[in-house]
């Protein structure tokens, strides 16, 4: 089913606008926004598997499961380990992540929800430890795009599928 025929196909009083597609200007403004963001977080130096511990962190936060789905994978092709992504939600407690993606991390979150001014200081005080000024403007930019991401996939109610591989049938 695609995705027009699943939106057509629920009830209208639950039939949510897939705004990316309703407003493709905007959308088309957001990825390339989002294509701006990567080259940024490449050229400050960040690994790819970095922005995708950025991306999967602030999706988890939010409640994506899209963008989880859609991160996880690119995650995984990044090299990252499906022990690493099992784990991330509680990283604190892990000695799995570098200084440097523990830092990002920090930052993601304190991007994600700013109303602690507390958490946002001791978050911004380890990325100056383990970050340039590059590379935390980078993770700040990668942590406000997925948080777009997130809310546009969120309030769209896109839909997470098995992958072909995983279907049965």
């Amino acid at each position: 089913m695609s995705v027009v025929t699943s939106v057509v196909a629920q009830a209208p009083a639950q039939r949510r606008v897939f705004i990316d597609k309703q407003s493709p200007q905007a959308y088309r403004a957001m990825l390339a926004t989002a294509e701006a963001v990567r080259a940024v977080a490449a050229d400050a130096g960040l690994d790819r598997r970095l922005v995708e511990l950025v991306n999967l962190r602030v999706s988890q936060i939010n409640g994506c499961a899209y963008c989880l789905s859609l991160h996880t994978r690119a995650a995984l092709q990044a090299g990252d380990t499906a022990q690493r992504l099992g784990v991330l939600a509680a990283w604190r407690d892990t000695e799995l992540f570098t200084p440097q993606e523990r830092a990002a991390l920090a930052l993601a979150e304190a991007t994600t929800d700013p109303s602690d001014a507390a958490v946002q200081e001791s978050a911004y005080a380890a990325a100056r430890e383990a970050l340039t000024d590059d590379q935390i403007s980078a993770v700040v930019w990668v942590a406000i795009a997925i948080n777009a991401f997130n809310r546009v996939s969120i309030l769209s109610k896109h839909p997470v599928r098995p992958a072909p591989a995983q279907r049965e049938g």
